[in-house]
């Protein structure tokens, strides 16, 4: 099953809005087939590895990171090709709650008379797919939001100049978390301020050169975000701007992107709408890149799974600008508490991965 899993994160950047799986076949202690799912629309793990074990797969296990799919999609049910092919046994680590598979899958292979195994490793296997269990369970996707800081905590001088706080090694990093997301979230703050293009820029040599291009969602109410904009006409990814249904989309200005109304909240977007909204399109990941507004009322409603924090070994001053604007706390009882999952050392700077204590 380590072998399928390892296989199954080769899919890390095409699969969207596909989970990541992989499959290995062993008859005996002999591995006789191995796949994975590489892109949506194209065959699925246990394919690849029933093609290349042929005749070998009869009696064999198959060990896979998801439950086999029960149902026609753009491709035929998994399950049937592994009744087909004759295995034995198969071992399954995480069972799928998408509503056309949740169970039926193993039901089918039980009814042919396979042996079936769940569970094996299947928290490494949920966590893969973390984005896409996120959307089929709680109805949105995982929201991973990025900030860089120095180590006072600032991310720009009181001008607003930011370029670069963090160095080379960690700007590549992010890079690949951008690549691996259905979709890269900011606000008009953000582009007034910077004019990013929000896209993924990667080396060829990088792991991740091939990846499906996330959408680039655009928070403006007032529908401020200027003629010219990279965002508006780039052309090199998608764009959705979302805004409030009292203003008009109807400029020349937005030709080239998509404009959707989202309902209102305290004076701003709905954040809780955006992401439902994101789901229903099958955003898996989201990857926020934002201003310390945003970042802040994410956090504070509760919408933060994931905190990328990029610390770079220097100080800005007082006078620099924050990380986050976040509620005034009364009392330390209603402070927001994180943990460290992982630590990870870029050039000079420092990745702390964080997740919201539960």
């Amino acid at each position: 099953m380590a072998q399928a899993l390892r296989l199954a994160e080769r899919g890390l950047y095409t699969t969207q809005p596909n989970p990541r799986v992989g499959c290995v076949i062993a008859n005996g202690e002999q591995v006789v087939g191995q796949g994975w799912h590489q892109r949506a629309g194209e065959p699925h793990a246990e394919v690849f590895a029933l093609r290349e074990a042929g005749e070998r797969a009869r009696g064999a296990t198959a060990y896979v990171t998801l439950e086999p799919c029960a149902h026609w999609g753009r491709t035929p049910p998994c399950a049937d090709a592994l009744i087909a092919a004759g295995v034995a046994r198969v071992v399954i680590a995480a069972e799928d709650p998408f509503p056309q598979v949740d169970g039926h899958g193993i039901a089918k292979l039980r009814e042919a008379g396979i042996d079936v195994q769940t569970g094996l490793m299947r928290d490494a296997a949920r966590e893969i797919n973390i984005g896409f269990f996120s959307r089929i369970e709680r109805g949105r996707p995982w929201v991973r939001v990025k900030l860089a800081m120095s180590l006072d905590g600032r991310t720009a001088l009181a001008n607003g100049e930011s370029k670069w706080i963090t160095g080379e090694a960690a700007r590549a990093d992010v890079q690949r978390w951008r690549a691996r997301s259905s979709a890269i979230l900011s606000g008009s703050g953000t582009v007034l301020a910077d004019n990013p293009h929000l896209t993924v820029r990667l080396d060829e040599r990088d792991e991740a050169h091939a990846f499906v291009p996330p959408w680039r969602v655009i928070l403006d109410r007032h529908l401020r975000t200027p003629a010219g904009s990279h965002v508006l006409v780039d052309g090199l990814a998608p764009t959705l701007l979302l805004h409030a249904a009292s203003v008009s989309a109807n400029d020349r200005r937005f030709e080239r992107v998509e404009c959707a109304t989202i309902a209102e909240r305290d004076e701003a977007l709905d954040l809780a709408a955006v992401l439902e909204m994101l789901a229903a399109r099958d955003c898996n990941e989201v990857h926020v890149e934002a201003g310390p507004t945003l970042c802040g009322a994410l956090l504070a409603q509760g919408l933060v799974d994931e905190v990328l924090l990029y610390v770079a070994p220097v100080f800005l001053g007082d006078s620099a600008r924050p990380l986050l604007h976040l509620p005034v706390l009364t009392d330390m009882a209603g402070r927001w508490r994180m943990q460290a999952i992982d630590q990870r050392q870029l050039g000079e700077d420092l990745r702390i991965r964080l997740r919201p204590r539960t």
